[in-house]
């Protein structure tokens, strides 16, 4: 796997294609649990209005969650990920199963792609602190890296990005795969770009794992972020 991040070429390719509006209109989530949007400020309904608000997640410890109001967005990310997701990033429900040799190595490449997401949100988000998008979806991408680490400790996978600072990577191709994100960052409607560029790349990959993956913990995890993936391609694009 990680075929999407080997090519600077396509990646080079994918930068000059896009054309991004620079207006933001997202919604990002707050955690793995299920939801409808959050509403507005004071309610957990989809709602009217422009404010961000946060709903409590429902009485069943499933999370939190946050939705885009207005303009029919109610929904955003708020319908969380469900599937007995806590806050904690638990996959005590879910069940266990077997990979094969290149399925373990997929599975330690996913964390490092999920830190990459992260890392260059992070950066992009002190870089453009206007553009919204990148702190909310920051910290949707730390969710997301602690549910895959969680899987490679269940399965007994070293962890390639335990003790690794922001930007820095174990692997060549995702360190080089950020460089150049950044360095091509050099202005909003690029920094946006980047965006749409990390989570194709991220959607194709999930797809990929997903096709051929039997364990139900691990397909789970990977449908859940293939999910969040889409959904936060659509508020890089908007």
């Amino acid at each position: 796997m990680r075929r999407t991040l080997a090519t600077t070429g396509i990646i080079a390719a994918s930068l000059a294609a896009l054309a991004v509006s620079v207006t933001p209109a997202i919604a990002a989530q707050a955690g793995w649990g299920p939801g409808d949007g959050s509403g507005t400020c004071a309610s957990a309904t989809a709602g009217t209005g422009n404010a961000w608000g946060n709903g409590p997640g429902p009485a069943n410890g499933m999370g939190a969650r946050r939705g885009m109001q207005g303009q029919g967005f109610g929904q955003g990310f708020g319908q969380g990920f469900g599937q007995g997701f806590g806050m904690s990033g638990s996959i005590a429900n879910l069940e266990q199963g077997t990979l094969t040799a290149a399925q373990r190595t997929d599975l330690a490449a996913m964390a490092e792609e999920e830190k990459m997401a992260h890392d260059v949100y992070v950066t992009l988000a002190e870089k453009y602190p206007d553009l919204y998008q990148f702190s909310r979806i920051a910290r949707a991408e730390s969710q997301h890296q602690s549910m895959v680490v969680a899987l490679l400790d269940r399965y007994g996978i070293a962890d390639p990005t335990a003790g690794l600072a922001v930007g820095e990577f174990t692997s060549a191709s995702f360190q080089e795969f950020y460089d150049e994100l950044v360095a091509g960052a050099t202005t909003a409607a690029k920094a946006l770009e980047a965006g749409v560029t990390v989570e194709k790349a991220d959607i194709a990959d999930l797809k990929d794992a997903v096709s051929s993956i039997t364990a139900p913990d691990v397909l789970q995890v990977y449908t859940n972020l293939l999910r969040g993936s889409e959904r936060h391609l659509a508020a890089f694009s908007r």
